[in-house]
């Protein structure tokens, strides 16, 4: 037993090496560019192919080919890709979620690239560059790890190194020339990936699909971590690899056998669920790119088009017809991307999980096989797939509640993982589990108009889910998180709706795609093909129903008449180039039509002129039945509304300032006269609620941000805070608006305590709040995001919307327009309005002056003026000194996390300025 367990442990060393330097190559690489590289494994693949093609098929030497591999093509390939895929994401701005998108693109693009070249069938004959003796490859490991850590440590490199991954922008105004940092780790990366390829190819299947995936599954060592600590990263590894080997000596007996020893033989993918769903993420900034999921304009005729094309396949016969109903069963599947990527901005890699599961539940309950229900006919089991699917959602989109970015991507991802190796791998679901079709539809082109019928049900409750009260509401979540959440969007409860929702569809496609092939084939829904279902669908418009339908038939139709790996190595091409394309291919195509157009006037010839001259006739003018108002309608107030010529020459400009002729909600009233209730009351402040704080702490690392704070908000009165930077001031208001919870003390609103209240929570109280970085939502238009604060809010108001939009001037041609690209004073107003649209008791401003010239200020002023007149309490962050002397009742001086003076303005300025004069 002690040799065996000997032989075991060496074993599980090979096995943990190769994941060690994985774990080291993805280290490396983040802290050299800040990239997760999801292309790690099929880089790694490639090298691996391309050692077999120059040893096997060239007859190269062993030492030659090794040495062509992994000292020239695997650090050009990794320079290559840093200098034309990454470099332009670094420029732009580092968005995380371009990058992961363009990382899946370059493993979408080389899985397929080799699956052109060298065919999709696994090879067993791929050199041996190390021998099996693990000493060999365990040596080879603890070297590399040393190197990289004494070049981090304690090199130049290694400090420029350490500043390009803490602050970019500020390294290279340093000197630092951050992209030689770049390439460096990349290259790096890249052989480290490759020599990963080399060391495994000889042990496992090799494949394009199989060893990118292996390789991807141990990138648990690089999360544990936390893809900084090298020595972590190898222990981890080494410890998984040994455990691995160690529980194939167990042999379990009963029921659950093929599970446990799935367990067993899949120890890293279970390490990878446990650090991704359980250990603090990593790459946590940003969901999707705003431009990769904004509204795309639908071409007139479009949707005839596509039925149209999609209605042709009932004229095939034979084959092309059996390939043509794999379109509507993938278009379905890829809605479901939609709905949670596409309109709720989450990143979901694991549909292809929820899918398999859609075709394996259909063909359990059709085949009476699924444990406590009788066998049901076709269309039965598919709908009662779809919902116990659903529920499952929540896999994912419990995750999502706390995790965004690079984090979610890695959650989904080994949630697809864990359903392919745990449920998918099962003798239940692999010993040729058939489907049969509903009863009436056996037939291909019945089958066919079958599944249009549920397409057209699958749109409709996209359509559904993308218009009204909750689609405002995803768009909301997807364009601006916080921003959402403050507007009373319940963020959480969305996101698991988004989740569920996209379970159902995708469980709906997977159905119909297991009856179009009348079998259950687990290969159909791999993690790999989630990948590159997510690449395809946010590269085409992740909210385009018309660029998913586009999407399944690019993949179904390249993949059936042209070589395997097309459809993939396209969507890969379009993936990588989303650094030069933010936009992807419509924003591409728009600009080029822009740059192809003629730039001068058009100019007629003169016979032209001359024909234009004799058709010209003047209008008919048709006098009109009493006066008519020369500056518009006359609203039931009185006042004159501006024509809509006058009002769309003022879209996006200022309210005018004092003494400039009114204009119907340009100006907002003086204090005496209030707001007319807009603010969300017409009596003053009599019986209001009154927000205080109580003795509050906060700390950050060590750091103490507030020590003892105690303040109270009246209603009817504008309360300021000043005070230098890093007084507390934004820390005071983030506890007051709910985004941090104090270490220590209370906030209390009326009666209640609402310490732990969610933001979203003290919104529907009757407290809102606006940003100091504009917190709108750009794919909605101007109405709409005052719309989500009307729905959302405190009192939900149907009137609400038009008060707000007249009172800050954006009624008109402007409450229509698309809040994208509006001057930043028209997003202040719009911010403000979405606020106040909710009908709140309490108004909390960070920087509400902030981007805006000074009539926009003075506006401003006073229509924060009208609303304390209306008994509003507003509280008041702000720098502009200036300001707070003209509006506030009541300022509160902090420094070093406590408040250090109160009172008038006056009074308290005066003071500061004595102190200032003095020192």
């Amino acid at each position: 037993m002690s040799s065996l367990t000997y032989d075991l442990t060496l074993a599980g060393l090979s096995v943990g090496a190769a994941a060690a330097l994985t774990g080291i190559g993805l280290i490396v690489t983040y802290r050299a560019t800040g990239v997760l590289n999801f292309a790690h494994g099929a880089v790694a693949m490639v090298c691996a192919y391309v050692l077999r093609q120059c040893v096997v098929e060239w007859g190269w030497p062993l030492w030659a080919g090794a040495a062509a591999t992994l000292l020239v093509l695997a650090p050009a390939l990794g320079v290559l890709l840093e200098r034309f895929v990454f470099r332009p994401l670094a420029v732009l701005g580092g968005d995380p979620a371009q990058t992961l998108v363009a990382s899946l693109g370059v493993f979408v693009l080389l899985v397929g690239g080799a699956a052109l070249l060298w065919g999709q069938g696994a090879r067993d004959d791929a050199p041996e560059l190390v021998p099996a003796d693990p000493w060999g490859q365990l040596a080879v490991v603890l070297v590399l790890a040393a190197g990289v850590g004494g070049v981090i440590r304690w090199t130049r490199f290694g400090r420029e190194l350490r500043a390009v991954v803490d602050d970019r922008g500020l390294a290279v105004l340093g000197g630092i020339d951050a992209d030689r940092v770049a390439a460096a780790g990349w290259a790096f990366g890249s052989f480290t990936a490759g020599l990963t390829g080399v060391l495994l190819a000889p042990y496992v299947r090799l494949d394009p699909y199989g060893l990118p995936l292996l390789v991807m599954e141990v990138v648990a060592v690089a999360v544990v971590a936390r893809m900084r600590s090298l020595p972590v990263a190898v222990a981890a590894a080494l410890a998984v690899g040994v455990g691995q080997s160690q529980l194939t000596r167990l042999h379990p007996s009963g029921r659950f056998e093929p599970l446990l020893q799935a367990v067993g033989s899949n120890l890293f993918v279970v390490a990878l669920l446990v650090a991704a769903l359980a250990l603090p993420g990593v790459g946590t900034r940003d969901v999707l790119p705003r431009t990769a999921t904004a509204r795309v304009p639908t071409p007139p005729g479009a949707w005839i088009v596509a039925a149209v094309l999609f209605l042709l396949p009932l004229g095939f016969a034979g084959s092309d017809l059996h390939t043509s109903v794999q379109v509507p069963a993938l278009g379905v599947v890829l809605l479901s991307l939609v709905v949670v990527t596409g309109r709720g901005g989450q990143i979901s890699l694991g549909q292809a999980a929820y899918a398999g599961l859609g075709a394996l539940f259909t063909a359990l309950l059709a085949a009476g096989r699924f444990p406590g229900l009788p066998r049901l006919p076709e269309l039965a089991a598919l709908a009662t797939a779809v919902v116990l699917v659903a529920p499952l959602g929540l896999l994912t989109g419990w995750p999502a509640i706390s995790r965004r970015g690079l984090a979610l991507a890695l959650a989904t991802f080994a949630v697809g993982v864990g359903v392919s190796r745990f449920v998918f791998a099962q003798p239940y679901a692999t010993s040729g589990l058939s489907l049969d079709r509903p009863h009436g539809f056996d037939g291909d082109r019945a089958y066919y108009v079958l599944e249009l019928a549920l397409l057209a049900l699958a749109l409709l409750a996209t359509r559904a889910l993308r218009r009204g009260r909750t689609g405002r509401a995803l768009a909301a979540l997807r364009d601006h998180e916080s921003g959402a959440s403050a507007a009373g969007v319940r963020v959480p409860a969305l996101k698991l709706l988004a989740f569920v929702a996209g379970a159902a569809l995708a469980a709906l496609g997977g159905g119909m795609l297991g009856m179009g092939l009348r079998a259950f084939d687990p290969t159909a829904y791999d993690p790999v093909r989630g990948l590159l279902w997510f690449a395809a669908v946010v590269v085409l418009g992740a909210d385009s129903t018309l660029g998913t339908l586009a999407a399944a038939a690019l993949l179904v139709g390249l993949d059936a008449g042209a070589r395997g790996g097309v459809a993939a190595a396209l969507i890969g091409v379009l993936a990588v180039l989303v650094g030069r394309f933010p936009g992807g291919p419509y924003e591409a195509v728009r600009a080029l039509r822009v740059r192809l157009r003629p730039t001068g006037p058009a100019v007629l010839t003169p016979s032209g002129a001359r024909v234009r001259r004799h058709l010209h006739r003047p209008p008919l003018r048709v006098p009109a039945h009493g006066p008519a108002p020369a500056q518009g309608l006359t609203p039931a107030n009185g006042t004159t509304a501006p024509a809509p010529a006058e009002n769309a020459a003022r879209v996006g400009t200022p309210a005018p300032a004092d003494g400039a002729p009114p204009s119907q909600g340009s100006r907002a009233p003086d204090r005496e006269r209030g707001t007319g209730g807009a603010g969300g009351c017409t009596n003053p402040a009599g019986g209001r609620p009154v927000l205080t704080a109580h003795d509050l702490h906060a700390r950050y690392d060590g750091f103490t941000a507030l020590a003892g704070v105690d303040l109270t908000v009246p209603p009817g009165r504008i309360t300021a805070i000043i005070g230098p930077n890093g007084a507390g001031k934004s820390t005071l208001f983030h506890c007051l608006a709910g985004t941090i919870r104090p270490t220590r003390g209370r906030v209390r609103y009326a009666d209640r305590d609402i310490t732990h209240l969610s933001p979203h929570a003290r919104t529907r109280l009757g407290i809102a709040r606006t940003f100091q970085q504009l917190a709108v939502f750009p794919t909605l238009t101007v109405a709409e995001n005052i719309q989500v604060g009307a729905e959302q809010g405190r009192v939900p108001d149907p009137a609400a919307p038009d008060r707000a939009l007249r009172l800050f001037g954006l009624h008109g041609p402007l409450r229509d327009a698309p809040a994208a690209g509006l001057p930043t004073g028209t997003l202040r107003r719009v911010e403000l309005a979405r606020a106040l649209a909710g009908s709140p008791h309490v108004l909390l401003l960070d920087e509400p002056a902030a981007g805006l010239d000074t009539a926009e200020v003075t506006a401003l002023t006073r229509v924060l003026r009208a609303l304390a007149a209306d008994g509003t309490a507003l509280l008041v962050v702000e720098h502009d000194l200036d300001l707070v002397a003209d509006l506030a009742d009541v300022v509160h001086v902090m420094t070093a996390g406590r408040v250090i003076a109160s009172g008038p303005p006056a009074h308290v300025l005066d003071a500061l300025d004595a102190r200032e004069t003095t020192v």
